[in-house]
């Protein structure tokens, strides 16, 4: 990583990324932008039985949406919506169990989906930080496998279904880590020298933040964005990063702060007005390099990281 990205990212993090930041942003929202009844709306969202993810549900069930949540572990789903379920008085909850490192499991998952429902929005939450190189049971490097090639398999998967219906979007939780990095598309699986969970993560959200901005470009009838939700005090952060979270405890955003960016895009009318493919921080568009970064990828490269993900998820597809 490049010393001059880390330290510019940190201090800019301070200011910006800490529940302070959230309150100064928030002192500009305009509260009518949330007051939406989601009746008839289908929303997807993986990782949603804990962290960023659980809160949106809530935020969509209190509001009447349809929501389908996308899990690993059954137990902490079936938990994590009963209690959406009982705060929002919302019947209209479901957990599906998929594990996103598993390329077969997404593409099952998502063809079978797209026979018997309707999908308006889809939430990619779902993210992991390993910190030790761990291969699935697939042979592919979790990280990667999660956060990028299952992000990647779940959306193309659904993208036909959701250019059928009206003010389809897609929202995905990007990390403003990936400004500390510039693609490398010639080690997408983090085989060369010595493994950095931190990096490997950083990376896979930039990887993110491409593939919104290149499906935004091709897809024109759905809504694509990115989004970083600040550093927020959630079980992901506590397991993958405890010396971050021990130091940075006090200052860090809750749950529903972390998530209040995703909610804004995946369900208000202002959100639809800016352009598709933007990254957004506190609802607000921002750019996705520091000054004077050097962290920007050639055209070529991302189409060779567009090149490699198709060869992967046609691999495993049914």
């Amino acid at each position: 990583m490049s010393i001059y990205r880390n330290a510019v990212w940190f201090m800019k993090g301070l200011q910006e990324y800490t529940k302070s930041g959230y309150e100064a942003a928030a002192k500009h929202f305009a509260p009518a932008d949330l007051d939406v009844n989601l009746s008839g709306r289908s929303f997807m969202i993986t990782g949603a039985n804990s962290g960023i993810g659980k809160a949106t549900a809530q935020e969509i069930a209190n509001r009447g949406g349809t929501v389908h949540m996308v899990c690993r572990n059954k137990g902490r789903a079936d938990a994590a919506k009963e209690e959406i379920v009982e705060k929002s008085k919302n019947q209209d909850v479901h957990v599906h169990v998929v594990d996103m490192s598993s390329a077969r499991q997404v593409w099952a998952f998502a063809l079978n989906f797209t026979e018997s429902n309707t999908l308006h929005v889809l939430i990619n939450n779902a993210g992991c930080m390993v910190n030790q190189r761990e291969l699935t049971e697939e042979g592919l490097e979790k990280n990667f496998a999660t956060n990028t090639l299952g992000t990647y398999i779940l959306t193309t998967a659904l993208i036909p279904a959701l250019e059928k219906v009206e003010d389809a979007r897609v929202v995905t939780v990007s990390s403003g880590g990936m400004l500390t990095q510039k693609m490398n598309v010639d080690d997408l699986q983090f085989e060369k020298g010595t493994f950095d969970g931190t990096m490997a993560y950083a990376q896979n959200k930039r990887q993110q933040v491409i593939l919104t901005e290149r499906w935004a470009s091709e897809h024109k009838k759905i809504h694509f964005s990115s989004m970083h939700p600040g550093w927020a005090d959630t079980p992901a952060v506590q397991t993958s990063m405890p010396s971050f979270h021990a130091k940075m405890q006090s200052k860090l955003r809750t749950e529903a702060m972390g998530a209040d960016t995703a909610v804004w895009l995946a369900m208000s009318p202002a959100a639809i007005k800016q352009p598709s493919g933007l990254f957004f921080q506190d609802r607000k568009a921002v750019a996705t390099h520091l000054p004077l970064a050097y962290s920007r990828s050639t055209p070529q490269d991302e189409q060779k990281l567009l090149t490699a993900l198709k060869e992967f998820a046609d691999k495993f597809k049914p």
